[in-house]
């Protein structure tokens, strides 16, 4: 199950499915993070991408603070149909996209203000570098842009080009990288 903390649908617990392979962001770590782009954003002026949005906990939150342009990218069928319809009954404007992150990469051509990845905890540190480096290479994210990776804290994603800090909680860790203005 799962909580949605702020906004219109504050207090909302959503139940997914028996046999959903699918680790949502702890309210710990969720409510860190809203913490820390709530300074850095409006939400109803913002673009989000939620890459790996397995059950949809990123982007329901999101939306419930009033950002109306989610992009959410599941390639799990079961997941992204959850998603979906979970959309429809709480009346939130999300695009759920149901294909594989790294093929969306490849076709996108929006360019984001927030783009959030959690991809599954059995990501090698490869895989998270060449998520990072496809992102970059593709310039998906707006001038100021960020780029959040939900990771293991055994994992080290600092020596990619736009990093500049990581936040541990507990076993989970945040990794932020910022787009600069003059790109």
């Amino acid at each position: 199950m799962i909580r949605i903390i702020a906004g219109t649908h504050k207090g909302r617990k959503i139940r997914f499915p028996h046999g959903l392979n699918a680790r949502p962001t702890s309210d710990r770590v969720k409510e860190a993070l809203f913490n820390i782009i709530n300074s850095m954003f409006d939400f109803q002026k913002i673009s989000v991408l939620d890459l790996f949005s397995g059950t949809g906990n990123i982007s329901y939150e999101f939306a419930s603070r009033g950002t109306e342009l989610i992009t959410a990218v599941e390639g799990n069928y079961k997941s992204a149909n959850f998603l979906d319809r979970t959309c429809r009954d709480l009346n939130m404007s999300i695009n759920v996209v149901h294909m594989n992150a790294y093929d969306y990469l490849e076709v996108c051509q929006e360019k984001f203000d927030l783009i959030f990845a959690d991809p599954p905890y059995n990501f090698n540190q490869k895989s998270y570098h060449q998520l990072i480096r496809r992102i970059e290479k593709k310039e998906l994210l707006k001038p100021e842009g960020i780029l959040i990776v939900e990771h293991e804290k055994k994992t080290d994603l600092s020596g990619e080009n736009l990093f500049s800090e990581n936040r541990r909680y507990g076993n989970s860790c945040l990794s932020f990288y910022n787009q600069k203005a003059d790109r």
